[in-house]
């Protein structure tokens, strides 16, 4: 029954929400307990509202996702939850992370409640605009970062906040393309139905632009003057291999390697880019801490 509820709520897919911790390790408050206290309440809040969000989605494609290979194993499309008990999941897990965002300021209210809802317009039909269906998932990522900035009252750079656009874009292409190159019929092009609107060519145009995007827009966040003045030091260039690496695995991955379309698990399951992110995460901590 754990394994049951475990997948229905997607834990593994929390991963996307440590996206909430960037602007406390770049704020240089990662050691400060109480904005890490007010992190881990936002990291907490955006895990209730997105599981509460993944069930919604299951509940409103429950006929498409008994058509895919892999999701008609679901708890819900499989039968191992009922439909109403998920319907009661999903408003409890909603419930209570509303009622715990008046102890947060009001901008992160709002970003929550805008993840909430563009989310679910996603799963109503947004998904199925070509274009708008990637800039929605963006989105999400976009507003995690929002999020994490808000809820510990700190500003983000410019050149952060399109390095984070341009990794969103990236990351939601290339979910496309994967699921692009594994619809071989009729049957499972029906599941995702904005694939038809997309060809492979499309979409590695679109990949070279974003993942171009991430990789000028970080660079140029670490040489600014506003970066160099915070940080006091020009070192933060020494990171850019480490994030040129993770687009380049990540592509690789899902060109070479034929994954990509669940994000969270290719992240979890690939150690080359584990061990990048780890080393990534402790040069930027040893430089701006030091």
């Amino acid at each position: 029954m754990f394994k049951i509820y475990f997948n229905l709520l997607r834990i593994p897919q929390w991963i996307k929400n440590f996206f909430i911790f960037v602007p406390l390790v770049f704020s240089q408050h990662l050691f400060d307990q109480n904005y890490v206290k007010l992190s881990l309440l936002g990291f907490i809040l955006f895990c209730l509202v997105s599981s509460s969000i993944y069930i919604i989605n299951d509940l409103i494609d429950i006929n498409e996702d008994k058509l895919h290979p892999v999701k008609k194993f679901r708890p819900i499309p499989a039968g191992l939850i009922s439909k109403s008990k998920a319907v009661v999941l999903a408003a409890i897990l909603a419930a209570i992370s509303f009622s715990l965002l008046p102890f947060t300021n009001p901008y992160f209210s709002i970003t929550v409640f805008s993840y909430f809802a563009i989310t679910i317009l996603y799963s109503a039909g947004l998904k199925n605009i070509v274009i708008l269906d990637v800039f929605t998932i963006a989105a999400g990522f976009i507003l995690r970062i929002l999020g994490g900035a808000f809820i510990i009252n700190v500003e983000i750079s410019s050149w952060l906040m399109l390095t984070t656009m341009f990794i969103s874009l990236f990351l939601a292409v290339m979910k496309r393309r994967s699921e692009l190159k594994h619809v071989t019929g009729e049957d499972n092009s029906s599941t995702r139905k904005v694939l038809v609107h997309y060809s492979i060519d499309f979409i590695d145009q679109m990949s070279t632009v974003t993942s171009a995007g991430v990789i000028i827009c970080y660079a140029l966040y670490t040489v600014s003057q506003r970066t160099v003045s915070i940080f006091k030091t020009e070192n933060l260039i020494y990171t850019t291999p480490f994030v040129v690496f993770g687009i380049f695995r990540y592509m690789y991955l899902v060109y070479i390697g034929k994954k990509g379309e669940n994000t969270s698990e290719l992240l979890l399951s690939d150690l080359p880019m584990m061990i990048n992110l780890l080393f990534y995460i402790l040069t930027v901590v040893v430089i701006i801490y030091r």
